[in-house]
């Protein structure tokens, strides 16, 4: 999926372990988080962003009701995806224990790929310093 903006690209992995819908899911709550959507846009169709990533419209839709549960969409039928206004969440132990322990692994899948530990702080940093409001 393309727009006007290079920041709008979401790109999945067919052959990889991780199920398309949380892909595309994943992908689409990065682009939201980061702002590039915002509150009032559209996303693309479910039939368009199924054509573009050359997956089931089923596989769109279901990444589509997960973001939309998580509070981030708006869906009604023949109107598409809109972004809604998401509050604030408060971290709970368990999901900050949860979060911990996947960054652990996909660091430790990085050093397994020959990524050196400076690279990782470094992309850690410059990481927490884009997410900062």
């Amino acid at each position: 999926m393309t727009n006007e903006s290079e920041q709008k690209v979401l790109r999945i992995d067919l052959s990889h372990s991780t199920p398309a819908f949380r892909q595309i899911a994943d992908g689409m709550r990065a682009l939201l988080v980061n702002g590039v959507f915002k509150p009032g846009d559209f996303l693309p169709t479910v039939r368009q962003l199924a054509v573009d990533l050359a997956v089931h419209h089923n596989t769109v839709a279901q990444a589509y009701r997960l973001l939309a549960e998580e509070g981030w969409l708006e869906l009604k039928r023949h109107h598409g995806a809109k972004v809604i206004e998401r509050r604030a969440q408060k971290a709970t132990p368990a999901s900050q224990q949860n979060f911990a322990q996947r960054l652990r692994e996909l660091a430790a899948r990085a050093v397994a790929d020959g990524v050196d530990a400076k690279t990782i702080a470094r992309h850690l940093d410059a990481l927490s310093n884009e997410l900062k409001p």
